[in-house]
């Protein structure tokens, strides 16, 4: 046993020192450096667009509500139902006007009346100027037989006072004349209620649109009080009454163009038509009115889409390539397989890419994923993503 292992380590010790120089210089060659394959793009132009997300309500742009104008009297007609088409002037209802009919025949006569006692008033005057014309004729005569000493101080003084009574009834004649005419002036104004009384027993349409409401019935009490007998759609035009949340109120202009979806219409375009000065202080968000020009809108439907508040052709790179920390927004440039840490300026998201509006050219090369990982000065093995295929391609960098 002893001469077997003793046997074994000298055959062991032979082959060592035969072991050819080449394997041995291998053996103590310096271990290979295995870089980290990182996916990289390509800083590249495309279209980016800025929206913003919008829900809200179709309402009429501009709506009507039709009161009468008279109250207690009945409903004897209704000419129109919801859903109708109508001009200005057209009559959508009437009630019933018998007692202002009566009121109005009222009105005239007390008119006429008053007419009559204006005319009245007029001749009264011409008489009692007539009578003071005398009275002042017979006083000049009276003098002047009293400076010639044919008439006494009491046919004097009666001439007097004759005189003064006809200018006083005069006068009061022509009292009586303004009188007369003011009451004519009461009388007009309420012949004129009274026939305004009676055309507002018809309630016609103030514009043209569509009946979007009829809450009459024949017969019920018209009250002015109480729900409108009709609502109209003033021009039958509808839009959208939107809510955006107040940090994106300031990214949207009036014209900017929207993409709706709604409620059993479909897709449908529209323009930001108007936007509200305030914003609601409990749920924080602004309204805007979106107009547009969709078939078969209803009032109250539902709507939902985005405000497109930009679009315009930039630097993009994969939005996963910005990445952000204490000191700012940045990527990671890769450049002959070396990462630099690059600080940009960012702007709008869209389909998955980053518009860069400084920091970086294009043609330029960024880590695309997993940039987290990797630091400044870093050696990289890059390898790029084809944006056709998704299949990765090297960029003929070697380590």
């Amino acid at each position: 046993m002893r001469f077997r292992l003793a046997f074994a380590y000298t055959l062991t010790l032979c082959a060592a020192s035969v072991m050819p120089a080449t394997a041995q210089d291998s053996a103590l060659a310096a271990p290979t450096v295995h870089l980290a394959t990182v996916t990289v793009a390509e800083v590249s132009t495309r279209e980016v667009i800025g929206r913003v997300p919008v829900s809200g309500t179709l309402l009429p742009r501009d709506e009507v509500l039709i009161y009468p104008q008279v109250n207690g009297f009945t409903i004897e007609t209704l000419n129109v139902d919801i859903g109708a088409q109508v001009r200005a002037g057209d009559v959508l209802a009437t009630l019933n006007n018998r007692n202002l009919t009566a009121q109005l025949a009222q009105a005239q006569a007390e008119y006429a009346r008053v007419e009559a006692a204006i005319s009245q008033a007029r001749s009264q005057i011409a008489s009692a100027a007539a009578g003071a014309e005398q009275a002042n004729s017979a006083l000049t005569r009276t003098q002047a037989l009293f400076k010639a000493g044919s008439a006494t101080q009491s046919t004097l003084d009666q001439a007097i006072a004759a005189a003064r009574t006809s200018d006083a009834g005069l006068a009061s004649a022509k009292d009586g004349l303004l009188v007369a005419e003011a009451q004519l002036q009461q009388a007009q104004a309420q012949l004129d209620i009274a026939a305004l009384n009676l055309d507002h027993a018809t309630l016609r349409a103030p514009v043209a649109g569509l009946v979007s409401v009829r809450n009459g019935q024949i017969g019920a009490i018209a009250s002015s009080g109480g729900d409108p007998i009709f609502r109209m759609i003033a021009g039958g035009v509808l839009e959208i009454e939107a809510e955006v949340v107040e940090t994106a109120l300031g990214e949207i202009s009036l014209g900017d163009t929207a993409e709706l979806t709604i409620a059993s219409v479909g897709k449908a375009a529209g323009t930001v038509r108007q936007i509200s000065p305030t914003v609601d202080a409990l749920n924080r968000l602004g309204k805007i009115r979106i107009e547009t020009d969709a078939k078969g809108l209803r009032e109250g439907l539902f709507a939902s889409g985005w405000i497109i508040t930009a679009k315009r052709s930039a630097p993009t790179v994969p939005a996963a390539a910005v990445l952000t920390d204490a000191l700012g927004t940045y990527v990671l440039v890769s450049k002959d397989g070396l990462i630099e840490k690059r600080a940009v300026a960012a702007g709008l998201i869209w389909d998955g890419a980053r518009e860069i509006m400084d920091g970086v050219a294009l043609g330029e090369l960024v880590i695309a994923k997993a940039g987290a990982f990797f630091g400044d000065g870093d050696r990289i093995n890059p390898i790029r993503e084809d944006a056709d295929t998704g299949a990765n391609t090297g960029v003929g960098t070697k380590p």
